[in-house]
Protein backbone atom coordinates (compact mmCIF):
# COMPACT_ATOMS: atom_id res chain seq x y z
CA UNK A 1 0.00 0.00 0.00
CA UNK A 2 1.19 3.48 -0.88
CA UNK A 3 1.58 6.49 1.34
CA UNK A 4 -0.27 9.71 0.49
CA UNK A 5 2.18 12.59 0.58
CA UNK A 6 0.38 15.67 1.89
CA UNK A 7 1.72 19.20 1.96
CA UNK A 8 -0.17 21.20 4.58
CA UNK A 9 0.18 24.95 4.03
CA UNK A 10 -0.99 26.59 7.23
CA UNK A 11 0.37 29.34 9.48
CA UNK A 12 -1.87 28.77 12.52
CA UNK A 13 -0.40 26.20 14.92
CA UNK A 14 -3.80 25.12 16.28
CA UNK A 15 -5.07 24.52 12.74
CA UNK A 16 -1.92 22.55 11.92
CA UNK A 17 -2.58 20.25 14.87
CA UNK A 18 -6.29 19.88 14.11
CA UNK A 19 -5.77 19.24 10.40
CA UNK A 20 -2.96 16.77 11.06
CA UNK A 21 -5.17 14.91 13.53
CA UNK A 22 -8.00 14.86 11.01
CA UNK A 23 -5.67 13.38 8.36
CA UNK A 24 -4.37 10.71 10.72
CA UNK A 25 -7.95 9.62 11.46
CA UNK A 26 -8.57 8.75 7.79
CA UNK A 27 -7.32 5.17 8.08
CA UNK A 28 -4.88 5.80 5.23
CA UNK A 29 -1.11 5.87 5.11
CA UNK A 30 -0.45 9.60 5.23
CA UNK A 31 2.85 11.48 5.39
CA UNK A 32 2.33 15.13 6.29
CA UNK A 33 4.83 17.88 5.59
CA UNK A 34 3.97 21.38 6.72
CA UNK A 35 5.04 24.83 5.63
CA UNK A 36 3.81 28.04 7.19
CA UNK A 37 3.54 30.49 4.29
CA UNK A 38 2.82 30.61 0.59
CA UNK A 39 6.40 31.35 -0.39
CA UNK A 40 7.61 28.19 1.35
CA UNK A 41 4.82 26.23 -0.37
CA UNK A 42 6.00 27.36 -3.80
CA UNK A 43 9.62 26.56 -2.86
CA UNK A 44 8.54 23.11 -1.62
CA UNK A 45 6.58 22.30 -4.76
CA UNK A 46 9.37 23.72 -6.96
CA UNK A 47 12.00 21.83 -4.95
CA UNK A 48 14.21 24.85 -4.40
CA UNK A 49 16.28 26.13 -1.50
CA UNK A 50 15.84 24.00 1.64
CA UNK A 51 13.23 21.87 -0.17
CA UNK A 52 15.42 20.64 -3.02
CA UNK A 53 14.91 17.00 -1.89
CA UNK A 54 11.18 17.32 -1.21
CA UNK A 55 8.84 14.65 -2.47
CA UNK A 56 6.19 16.00 -4.83
CA UNK A 57 2.97 15.95 -2.81
CA UNK A 58 -0.05 13.97 -3.94
CA UNK A 59 -2.28 16.42 -2.11
CA UNK A 60 -1.88 20.04 -0.98
CA UNK A 61 -4.16 21.32 1.77
CA UNK A 62 -3.99 25.06 1.53
CA UNK A 63 -5.25 28.03 3.52
CA UNK A 64 -6.05 31.26 1.68
CA UNK A 65 -4.94 33.76 4.32
CA UNK A 66 -1.19 33.15 4.39
CA UNK A 67 1.86 35.34 5.00
CA UNK A 68 4.13 36.42 2.11
CA UNK A 69 2.15 34.78 -0.71
CA UNK A 70 -1.52 33.96 -0.19
CA UNK A 71 -3.11 30.61 -0.87
CA UNK A 72 -4.87 31.81 -4.03
CA UNK A 73 -1.50 32.62 -5.60
CA UNK A 74 -0.14 29.21 -4.55
CA UNK A 75 -3.19 27.51 -6.07
CA UNK A 76 -2.70 29.41 -9.34
CA UNK A 77 1.00 28.48 -9.32
CA UNK A 78 0.20 24.78 -8.90
CA UNK A 79 -2.67 24.56 -11.38
CA UNK A 80 -1.12 26.82 -14.05
CA UNK A 81 2.12 24.79 -14.14
CA UNK A 82 2.14 21.80 -16.48
CA UNK A 83 4.41 19.84 -14.12
CA UNK A 84 2.23 20.31 -11.04
CA UNK A 85 -1.36 20.74 -12.21
CA UNK A 86 -2.17 17.11 -11.48
CA UNK A 87 -1.53 17.64 -7.75
CA UNK A 88 -4.81 17.54 -5.85
CA UNK A 89 -5.48 20.82 -4.02
CA UNK A 90 -7.98 21.22 -1.22
CA UNK A 91 -8.56 24.75 -0.04
CA UNK A 92 -9.21 24.53 3.70
CA UNK A 93 -9.83 28.05 4.86
CA UNK A 94 -11.79 30.33 7.13
CA UNK A 95 -12.62 32.58 4.16
CA UNK A 96 -16.31 32.58 3.30
CA UNK A 97 -15.97 35.24 0.62
CA UNK A 98 -17.73 34.26 -2.60
CA UNK A 99 -14.92 35.99 -4.54
CA UNK A 100 -12.37 33.63 -2.93
CA UNK A 101 -14.48 30.57 -3.75
CA UNK A 102 -14.97 31.74 -7.33
CA UNK A 103 -11.25 32.40 -7.78
CA UNK A 104 -10.41 28.94 -6.44
CA UNK A 105 -12.89 27.14 -8.65
CA UNK A 106 -11.79 29.15 -11.70
CA UNK A 107 -8.24 27.97 -10.92
CA UNK A 108 -9.30 24.32 -10.71
CA UNK A 109 -9.24 23.74 -6.97
CA UNK A 110 -10.32 20.17 -6.32
CA UNK A 111 -12.29 20.90 -3.17
CA UNK A 112 -13.11 24.04 -1.14
CA UNK A 113 -13.83 23.53 2.56
CA UNK A 114 -14.43 26.06 5.29
CA UNK A 115 -12.62 25.43 8.55
CA UNK A 116 -14.67 24.00 11.36
CA UNK A 117 -16.32 26.31 13.84
CA UNK A 118 -17.86 23.53 15.95
CA UNK A 119 -17.42 19.84 16.64
CA UNK A 120 -20.41 19.03 14.42
CA UNK A 121 -18.87 21.01 11.57
CA UNK A 122 -15.52 19.29 12.21
CA UNK A 123 -17.20 15.88 11.91
CA UNK A 124 -18.85 16.87 8.62
CA UNK A 125 -15.54 18.15 7.24
CA UNK A 126 -13.85 14.93 8.24
CA UNK A 127 -16.46 12.89 6.36
CA UNK A 128 -16.16 15.04 3.23
CA UNK A 129 -12.37 14.87 3.36
CA UNK A 130 -12.44 11.11 3.96
CA UNK A 131 -14.81 10.60 1.01
CA UNK A 132 -12.66 12.76 -1.26
CA UNK A 133 -9.42 11.02 -0.35
CA UNK A 134 -10.95 7.54 -0.62
CA UNK A 135 -12.38 8.39 -4.05
CA UNK A 136 -9.14 9.84 -5.41
CA UNK A 137 -6.52 7.74 -3.64
CA UNK A 138 -8.07 4.25 -3.66
CA UNK A 139 -4.72 2.47 -4.06
CA UNK A 140 -3.44 4.15 -0.89
CA UNK A 141 -6.04 2.64 1.43
CA UNK A 142 -5.00 0.44 4.35
CA UNK A 143 -8.31 -1.45 4.32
Amino acid sequence: MKTISVLLVEDNEADIILTSELLHQLEMNVEINCVKDGEQAIHYISKINEFKNAITPDLVILDINMPKIDGKEVLAFIKDNENTRSIHVIMYTSSTLESDKLFCYLHNVDLYLNKADSMLHYSKIMEVLKDYIKAHFKTYSIY
